[in-house]
Parts: structure tokens; C-alpha cells; sequence
């Protein structure tokens, strides 16, 4: 059976992508800092397939021993060593950080470390699990990446980092493991938070139309990318940034006169 680790797996965007794994009849190790959306996930996914672990993936010794239940729970459960796919989707989601000139050296680390430092950590133990089956990597960047609004720049960084991680990493790791990026755009995650956050999704048509698309889109869109990414169909595809934001990155917009 196939076996993939999510990061930020349980809320939001991982969490929509955990629950695409598990329906298309994965092993899903999910990964998540907030213990309180660790358990929601756990208690709505009382499945055998699913290991729910706590753990702040900028944390050296918190990664190892995510690494270790890991490897705990595939010898309990008979599987052969190995991991066939990495989703790291962990970091701060709030891209704001305010205006550069106010900005602490203390909170700039915070989104390099949650987003970059996490991918490194995470993608530095599963690359002996990976080589294993000759798996693959997605590493979940964002439109922030290629676009921006203002007072985003730490966010912006961390995840332009991310999109040269995934080429420089394509080559490195390669023939053996493929790596991608994802850059989603507007993604609606009300109703994946945790049950204390949850909210229901409420656009106006403004917000549906400024995409080409006609539409929002929800977690299920970058889920099934992360899905494609990690088949076979995709097994000529590495080294790649995929935007999946509803044609708005390809939309001139012009101010009123």
C-alpha cells in the first residue's frame, strides 16, 4: 500500500489533501503543530490508514520523532520500509507580516522557519524513506511566490524560496525521487478548519468572477494536483511549479478611469 506524510495536515488545504490520500486508498502519516486540530482529525478519520502526530516541523528533534512513530507504525502494520510520497504543506498561513521598516528579525524567522526550514527537515529525513520506492516530493508554495500585495514580504520570500527548493531538489534527488511545487491561489478553507474555527464558505459573486475559472477554489483542487503529481502520469514531470489559482495569475486588471 501507498504511504505519503502531509505536513499541515490537519486543517486547511493539508487536510483536503489527506482526505484525497486516504479515499484513493493510501497510508497517510498527517503532521500538524495545533494539537487541538490533530485531534478533530484523528476523531473525524477513525480509520486504520491515518497516524495523526503532533509535531512543529522547524523542530529538528520534533521532525525525528515524527520520523520515528512513523517507522514504528509501518513495522506494527507489516509494511515494507519506505514512503512513496512527501506533501510539505506546513507554515504560517497569515501572508501579512506588516511594513518591512517594523518588521522583527524574530518574527521574519517565523515564516522562513515554519515554510523553509520545515520543507528542509522534513525533505532531509524522507529522502533515504523516498529512494525506497522512488517516490516523490510537492512542496507547497503560492501565487505570493510570483505576485504580491503589500506588506507580504516574509511570506513572499518563504515561499519564492520553496518554488527554487523544488528545481534545486529535482536535480539533486533525481532519477530516484521527483520533486514539484504547487502554488495555489485563492483557496477556500473555512470548512476544513478545526471544529473550533470551522466557517462556512460565502462569496459574493465579485469574488467568483474575478476568477476565469467562475469560481473560488477549495482544497479538493490542490489535492487532486498533489494526486496527479504523485502518479504515475506524472512520472516524466519533475522540477516543475504548478499554478492552480483559477486563471487569476493571467488576468490584467486595470484600475476604473
Amino acid at each position: 500500500m501507498r504511504t505519503a506524510i502531509v505536513t499541515g495536515g490537519a486543517q486547511g488545504i493539508g487536510k483536503g489533501i489527506v482526505e484525497h490520500l486516504l479515499a484513493d486508498g493510501w497510508r497517510v502519516v498527517a503532521i500538524d503543530s495545533d494539537a487541538e486540530a490533530i485531534s478533530d482529525l484523528a476523531g473525524e478519520l477513525p480509520v486504520i490508514e491515518l497516524l495523526a502526530v503532533r509535531a512543529d516541523v522547524g523542530s529538528e528533534s520534533q521532525v525525528a520523532k515524527a520520523f520515528d512513530r512513523l517507522k514504528a507504525w509501518n513495522e506494527k502494520a507489516g509494511e515494507p520500509a519506505g514512503i512513496d510520497l512527501l506533501v510539505s504543506n506546513a507554515g504560517l498561513a497569515d501572508p501579512v507580516s506588516g511594513p518591512i521598516e517594523e518588521l522583527d528579525l524574530k518574527r521574519w524567522r517565523q515564516w522562513q522557519d515554519s515554510h523553509v526550514t520545515g520543507a528542509f527537515l522534513m525533505v532531509r529525513a524522507a529522502v533515504p524513506l523516498l529512494r525506497m520506492r522512488k517516490g516523490a516530493i510537492v512542496l507547497m508554495a503560492s501565487t505570493r511566490a510570483l505576485q504580491s500585495e503589500p506588506e507580504c514580504e516574509a511570506y513572499a520570500t518563504a515561499k519564492g524560496g520553496l518554488c527554487a527548493m523544488a528545481h534545486a531538489l529535482a536535480i539533486s534527488l533525481g532519477p530516484d525521487i521527483r520533486v514539484n511545487a504547487i502554488l495555489p491561489g485563492w483557496i477556500e478553507t473555512g470548512p476544513w478548519q478545526k471544529a473550533a474555527k470551522r466557517i462556512e464558505a460565502k462569496h459574493r459573486p465579485i469574488d467568483r468572477e474575478q476568477h476565469p475559472a467562475g469560481r473560488v477554489g477549495t482544497p479538493r483542487d490542490i489535492a487532486a494536483t498533489v494526486a496527479f503529481l504523485a502518479s504515475e502520469g506524472a512520472g516524466f514531470i519533475t522540477g516543475q511549479q504548478f499554478v492552480v489559482d483559477g486563471g487569476m495569475t493571467r488576468k490584467m486588471i486595470y484600475a476604473d478611469k
